[in-house]
């Protein structure tokens, strides 16, 4: 496992869960307003921990930890990640794990051997201005096609979330990733420029509008929230 970064406690990336966080390098998307770059563009500079060191740590915090997110960068791009999850799941641990969709198979195969039992799914943008938002030119939008459908099965609990950037969204789009993903969990995000974005000079949108984006939604999904605001 390529590991970057430990986030010893959270109490809002795991839904109902006290958690750690744990990232992951590298990623097959370079969105303009990614705000984990470093673990992205700059991944040889980025410091490194030891497999051994998170399961030390994970075996100390047993009975204080309900769960581990497993985040990036992309974790589905670990070539281990499934030996990974086992050892967590092992130590009685729940697990979440963040991707961007483009690994369906490995999605599949980790919600069919019960090695996850939360999911977020990054929805960048309407399937027309997908590549572009994703920063990818020959983005191949089938396999995230395939991980919404596959999600939507309700195998296994989860959300679909899309962070809005005025450079980026409009309420049109957020409209069109409604009708996609239909009745499922949706999140809308604020944008945080945390200084360390692919792309500068990018702008969040007014509390207004991120409010007008979450009505354009609620008619067309089980349930959306803002974060963020």
């Amino acid at each position: 496992m390529e590991i970057h970064g430990l986030q010893k406690l959270t109490l809002l990336d795991f839904p109902g869960k006290t958690a750690c966080t744990i990232f992951t390098g590298g990623c097959n998307f370079r969105c303009p307003f990614c705000h984990n770059a470093l673990l992205v563009t700059d991944i040889n500079n980025a410091e490194t921990i030891d497999e051994n060191e998170i399961l030390r740590f994970l075996s100390g915090r047993k009975g204080l930890l309900d769960g581990v997110c497993i985040t990036g960068g992309e974790p589905l791009l670990q070539k281990d990640i499934g030996e990974f999850i086992k050892k967590i799941k092992d130590m009685g641990f729940s697990v979440k794990v963040d991707t961007n969709g483009t690994f369906p198979e490995k999605l599949e195969e980790l919600i069919e051997k019960g090695l996850v039992d939360y999911v977020a799914m990054d929805i960048k943008n309407s399937k027309e201005k997908y590549a572009e938002t994703a920063g990818i030119s020959n983005l191949d939008l089938s396999k995230i096609e395939k991980s919404v459908e596959l999600l939507k099965q309700n195998k296994i609990l989860y959300e679909f979330r899309t962070t809005v950037v005025e450079e980026y969204h409009t309420l049109s789009d957020i409209e069109k990733i409604a009708k996609w993903i239909g009745h499922s969990d949706y999140y809308i995000q604020h944008f945080v420029d945390s200084g360390n974005t692919i792309c500068s000079d990018l702008h969040a949108v007014s509390d207004d509008i991120m409010h007008k984006m979450r009505d354009v939604a609620k008619p067309l999904v089980k349930n959306v929230q803002t974060r963020g605001i």
